[in-house]
């Protein structure tokens, strides 16, 4: 079991400046984007103030928003768990990288099961989330849980009402396991729902679920270990029975290499192996090539910082610290890109 955290309130992590005479000369940066790295940008930004007096202002607004604060120059950084393509990248004049490896899972209200108790495919969650499966003692969940006592009652499917890399994440796994799911829903940062209520970041899906008697939805791990929530284990591509773990993302993450991505580009999910957590994903920070240098400097210091003493703070909620050749990686492609 990996330790609890505490993750501070969700609109924005004002890390405490040092009080050693240095709060003057302070490096402050803001960043925005992603509810699913918060967790570790949280942890991160209040080490990095105690440690350097420099403070980091992050907005936990999802991906969607990440990345057009970072298109518009109104944040020194934005965070997206989707990817932008090369393409994307070199149109809007923006380089991204990864940050660390993680995973996402479908928690659930159901009174007398469990957490890990309950058993799920990719392809039932996607009839689930589609509408089809409505039930809680279905047959089609039944058949995944011999023995276990299903209650009769509606399904209540929670999903992002914001944009979403979390919702990339989770629709771009559904749309490799369900046909029907990508030729009618498919995968983006938002997507048309068919069916279910929506709430504000992985915060927001949380709470839902936690107050809604017979819901399900879906949020990064760090969140079901910070509110004890109950999660399901999954099959994965490999058909072998998995829980969400630091060795499932990490062995669904060994399967790519960053170092030979353009621009990092890579999708974790559904990955080979019979360990591989089939919903991992990953983080990208996003920075601005016009922007001032000493702004891209103050945060590549940040996570370099991050990278070289932030890696126990990673583990201890399950996020998986990159390899030393994808950092080295990094490191060099700022200084192609950004002449830091």
């Amino acid at each position: 079991m990996f330790k609890h955290c505490s993750i501070m309130p969700r609109l924005a992590v004002f890390a405490a400046i040092a009080t050693f005479g240095i709060a003057a000369q302070a490096a402050n940066i803001t960043g925005a984007g992603s509810t699913w790295v918060y967790p570790l940008v949280a942890k991160w930004s209040a080490a990095y103030a105690k440690k350097t007096g420099n403070q980091v202002n992050y907005q936990s607004i999802g991906s969607g928003g990440g990345i057009a604060q970072i298109k518009a120059g109104t944040v020194a950084f934005g965070a997206s768990d989707k990817p932008l393509t090369p393409e994307e990248l070199n149109k809007a004049g923006l380089i991204q990288f990864p940050t660390a490896i993680a995973g996402e899972d479908l928690v659930y209200n159901l009174a007398g099961i469990k957490p890990g108790q309950l058993i799920l495919s990719g392809p039932l969650v996607a009839d689930i989330y589609m509408g089809k499966v409505t039930k809680w003692n279905d047959p089609a969940i039944a058949k995944l849980n011999p023995g276990l006592k299903l209650p009769a009652m509606n399904i209540t499917v929670v999903h992002r009402s914001d944009g979403s890399g979390t919702t990339f994440t989770f629709a771009n796994y559904l749309s490799k396991v369900s046909p029907e799911w990508k030729s009618k829903i498919g995968a983006d940062t938002s997507v048309a729902w068919p069916t279910g209520v929506g709430g504000k970041g992985n915060e927001g899906v949380s709470s839902y679920v936690q107050r809604i008697p017979g819901s399900i939805g879906y949020v990064e791990y760090a969140y079901i270990l910070e509110n004890h929530m109950s999660y399901a284990r999954m099959i994965n591509s490999a058909g072998k029975v998995v829980s969400p773990s630091l060795k499932g993302f990490q062995a669904a993450a060994a399967n790519v290499d960053f170092t030979k991505a353009k621009d990092f580009y890579v999708i974790l999910t559904n990955q080979p192996g019979a360990d591989s957590w089939p919903i991992s994903g990953c983080t990208w920070q996003i920075l601005r090539k016009d922007a001032p240098k000493a702004t891209n400097e103050a945060v590549i210091k940040f996570f370099t910082w991050g990278f070289e003493h932030g890696q126990d703070m990673a583990r201890s909620i399950a996020f998986g610290p990159l390899p030393p050749s994808t950092v080295s990686a990094i490191q060099t492609y700022w200084s192609k890109n950004l002449g830091i």
